[in-house]
């Protein structure tokens, strides 16, 4: 079933994942370290799109999830509402510096179709970061959605798949990336999986 409603919609996000998107500001930051962004698309990028605003604060900027609040529309914001990854075909080849895409693959059926939108966006020298639980990290999600309340239950009921780097690499690789420009790893004490993937010239 197609989603209806984006995360953070219906609430704030709570502590524990406000906790964890800090985290992941941190690793991403480190990523694009003397990187020069332009232009950049958060996919997935929830309600309040928070992540995507603070990384890429001056730059040319999409906003992309089932709903984004409609107050974050500015010169250089563009919202676009739908569903993935079938919406991310609106979105013209070869432009983005960096595409986000952070706790979204694991809510995705077709996972390698949305990655495959992600090559074809992606300006050549261009960057993909992406975030996403590992089956380690599906554990205590579930143990705090289910056992603790401390996250978001019908979050967790949504999920379709875990990721762990030898799951989600070859991803990658089918999508398009080339092995010597994806770099994927652990982090969060295993919880999650990170990868930063560079876009090979045409």
């Amino acid at each position: 079933m197609a989603r209806k409603r984006s995360f953070g919609q219906d609430g704030a996000p709570t502590a524990l994942d406000r906790l964890g998107r800090w985290l992941s500001t941190r690793r991403f930051r480190k990523s694009l370290k003397g990187v020069s962004v332009s232009s950049a698309v958060d996919v997935g990028c929830g309600y309040d799109a928070k992540l995507g605003r603070q990384l890429f604060v001056g730059a040319d900027l999409v906003l992309v999830d089932v709903n984004v609040d409609a107050t974050l529309a500015a010169p250089n914001v563009k919202i676009l509402e739908g569903q993935l990854p079938s919406i991310l075909s609106e979105l013209d080849d070869h432009v983005f510096d960096v595409v986000l895409c952070h706790n979204v693959l694991e809510h995705l059926w077709e996972p390698e179709t949305a990655l495959r939108e992600f090559v074809r966006i992606t300006r050549p020298g261009g960057l993909c970061l992406l975030n996403v639980p590992s089956w380690l990290g599906k554990r205590a999600l579930e143990f705090s959605a289910f056992r603790l309340g401390t996250s978001p239950r019908v979050e967790m009921n949504d999920h379709k798949n875990y990721y762990d780097p030898k799951d989600l690499w070859p991803l990658l690789i089918r999508a398009g990336f080339a092995p010597s420009d994806v770099h994927c790893r652990r982090h969060k004490l295993g919880l999650n999986t990170i990868a930063v993937c560079q876009r090979a010239g045409l």
